[in-house]
């Protein structure tokens, strides 16, 4: 089995990266895809750690963007390692913006009542501060019970304490990506797809013209129906499946690590797909 989908402590997550690839030798992954938020930094200390585990790293970063005036995440894969410079300047670029973004968040918190600082969610975000640690205070704090509800009251973008972050056009992150020699795939996306109310193939097909190359189509937030129909609609336009967890650390009722049970011929497709884009 793998799983192309997880976070560390370096970005969102709550396992340190030898932790996350200790527990995929645990449970058993052939190959482990760590996609931080904005960061490779997981991804290039761990490199030597993971072979020595017999877990094949899948070099992976989590980037958001603007598409149809929304924000999505894009799962960007096979990236060049090391990276270049100029990659790492505009991950530099990213984390600038979320330290002012997160700035502006305990402030407008703050503005409709939340006792809450900055120094508290840094404390919980060690590598980097993002909205997971903010819920974390809230539900420490009392104020929710768990990460859906702190995100449904405080954080998301429909909520009263949302912040919005200042995100990059759609194209300017695929270009990121195809400069980098990655394979882009839009994260998650029955997020979109149900408030839209419009059929995956359409919205594939739109994406896909902007340069997206692949679709994750098995992710938690999925139905079984659901994802088979975006596996179907994606081949259909001959993009690339993806698929993984979204594992940030164990939580009660939640899905674990591998738990999305993908087969290994995923990731096989998938390299392939990758060498006949870049062999085009």
């Amino acid at each position: 089995m793998v799983d192309l989908h997880s976070h560390t402590d370096r970005s969102d997550g709550v396992l340190t990266p030898s932790e996350l690839i200790d527990l995929a030798k645990e449970v058993r992954l052939s190959a482990l895809g760590i996609s931080d938020h904005d960061t490779i930094q997981a991804c290039e200390e761990i490199g030597d750690y993971a072979r020595q585990q017999g877990v094949e790293l899948i070099q992976g970063v989590e980037l958001a963007a603007r598409f149809r005036d929304r924000s999505i995440h894009i799962l960007g894969y096979f990236l060049e390692a090391p990276p270049d410079e100029l990659f790492g300047r505009r991950l530099d670029q990213l984390k600038a913006q979320r330290v002012d973004r997160n700035l502006r968040l305990v402030k407008k918190l703050q503005s409709i009542g939340i006792d809450i600082t900055i120094e508290e969610v840094r404390a919980l975000g060690k590598h980097q501060t993002g909205r997971p640690h903010f819920a974390r205070v809230l539900i420490q704090k009392g104020y929710c019970n768990d990460f859906r509800s702190a995100f449904e009251m405080f954080l998301d973008e429909r909520a009263p304490g949302f912040v919005p972050r200042e995100e990059l056009s759609l194209g300017t992150v695929l270009k990121w990506i195809r400069e980098s020699g990655g394979i882009s795939s839009w994260a998650h996306p029955a997020r979109f797809i149900r408030a839209s109310g419009e059929e995956p193939e359409t919205l594939f097909h739109e994406i896909a013209a902007q340069g997206m190359l692949a679709i994750e189509c098995y992710h938690r937030d999925h139905e079984p129906v659901e994802a088979e129909s975006y596996r179907a609609a994606a081949q259909k336009l001959g993009l690339g499946v993806t698929g993984g967890s979204d594992f940030h650390g164990p939580t009660p009722g939640g899905v674990p690590l591998g738990g999305m049970r993908i087969p290994d011929m995923l990731l096989d497709n998938l390299k392939a797909y990758s060498r006949k884009v870049y062999c085009a």
